[in-house]
């Protein structure tokens, strides 16, 4: 008879360890897991940061570029012409920076526009008028004669206005500056401004109308949702325009304004167009006091040709420097209605004569085709066909789309190079251009 082995005892002690073993292994995966993750984490943490500083260094060397271009273009006050540099998608290393622009014969693009902003474009805080600035678009009578109140000297309220008593009832409490504006961003602290007052629908500044900016109450800001850009009070206002009153051998220009200076005007005239149209011209305004270049234009019955021999001679004032003058050649529409004797109807036949005639802005002369003489004359102070102060608003996107950086940076060339007056970091208003960060075009030879 076969006698049947015994059963096989399992050692407890053996399935402790091998318990023991499994939550090891549960426990090294969960740490790997946790690490991977940490490193992805952590990868994408240094791509960002990565991204981010190719984006800065981008848009510092888009501050370079854009300094380059008025060195070269931007010569004795002419404006650089859009087509005459690249200004979309421009490539540093792996990144990428565009100059988000205003096209200033369009009142409400729907497609972006890239280049220069020219200062003297827009209207000066520190020299318009209330009138000037109540012809803005969206403005109000309270809120213009508030910021003229903000300005001024002096501690009395003008009516509609706004001094220390109207500042003190706030929350905080504050005092009418009664000083000259540094930067529009300072109308903030106006009375009566609103963030949709000063930035209307494009909170991002970059001149057209965003999916976001057109969707009402769906996502911020708030807005009509008529597919029409609603632009703020900021985008046609500065601080910076100031024109000087020398000429290119550092000499002082002649003021047509003073009778003073009538004989440097006849020596000028007559080195520059003859004797006889200089004596002709001298005996048309003789006895006539003149208040600006422009005057000198319609008096004299200046041609085109003999007013560019001319123009850069001459100042509408005997100071060193004029601040506020607008630039004719290129201010939109709003803001050439805001002058002196243009008003609207006069401002959109300057937009479509510039259209038809891009050659002839090099100068004011081309006005007399345009205006009536006694707009001319209203507008004359007011008015000028030369720029010194630019914004490049250069915004820059880091390699593959990672990271971010938007610059605003004005130049001042009164000097005759380019120096810096104003920078600022706005790279929290949010994505201002339109293109596709990974498919940008890259241009040749930059």
């Amino acid at each position: 008879m076969n006698s049947r082995p015994p059963p096989r005892r399992t050692d407890p002690r053996r399935a402790s360890v091998l318990v023991i073993v499994l939550w090891k292994c549960f426990g090294l995966a969960a740490l790997a897991l946790t690490f991977a993750h940490a490193m992805g984490l952590e990868l994408r943490s240094a791509a960002a940061r990565s991204g981010n500083a190719a984006a800065r260094a981008a848009a510092e060397g888009g501050m370079r570029y854009a300094a380059w271009v008025l060195t070269q273009q931007a010569t004795a006050g002419q404006v650089p012409r859009d087509t005459d540099y690249e200004a979309e998608a421009l490539p540093v290393g792996e990144a990428t920076f565009w100059l988000i622009g205003r096209d200033p014969d369009a009142d409400a693009p729907d497609t972006p526009f890239y280049g220069l902003i020219d200062e003297a474009s827009k209207l000066n805080l520190n020299t318009a008028s209330q009138a000037m600035l109540e012809a803005l678009p969206n403005m109000t009578p309270d809120f213009a004669a508030a910021i003229l109140d903000w300005r001024d000297s002096d501690a009395e309220p003008r009516p509609q206005g706004a001094e220390d008593e109207t500042y003190s009832r706030l929350t905080p409490a504050r005092r009418a500056k009664n000083g000259p504006f540094e930067t529009v961003e300072e109308l903030r602290l106006v009375h009566g401004a609103t963030l949709e007052l000063l930035y209307g629908e494009d909170t991002n500044l970059n001149g057209i109308l965003d999916p976001n900016e057109d969707d009402g109450d769906l996502s911020p800001p708030h807005d009509d949702g008529n597919g029409v850009l609603r632009r703020g009070l900021i985008d046609y206002l500065t601080v910076h325009s100031a024109q000087p009153n020398r000429r290119s051998d550092g000499s002082r220009r002649i003021d047509v304004t003073a009778n003073a200076t009538r004989p440097r005007l006849f020596q000028l005239l007559n080195q520059r167009l003859g004797e006889a149209r200089a004596a002709e011209i001298i005996r048309t305004i003789e006895g006539r006091p003149l208040t600006s270049v422009a005057e000198l234009l319609v008096r004299a019955r200046l041609s085109p040709a003999e007013f560019a021999r001319v123009q850069t001679d001459l100042a509408n004032a005997g100071t060193a420097t004029t601040r506020g003058l607008v630039n004719v050649n290129t201010a939109p529409e709003a803001v050439l209605a805001c002058l002196p004797g243009i008003g609207s109807d006069g401002a959109r036949q300057m937009v479509a004569y510039r259209l038809a005639h891009p050659d002839e802005l090099t100068s004011i002369a081309w006005l007399t085709q345009v205006l009536p003489p006694e707009a001319i004359l209203q507008a004359g102070p007011s008015i000028t066909g030369e720029s010194y102060q630019f914004l490049a608003d250069i915004e820059a996107v880091g390699p593959h789309g990672q990271g971010r950086c938007r610059l605003r940076t004005i130049f001042d060339l009164s000097s005759g190079t380019p120096r810096i007056v104003l920078r600022q970091d706005v790279t929290r208003f949010g994505r201002a251009s339109a293109e596709d960060p990974v498919t940008v075009r890259r241009v040749s030879g930059l």
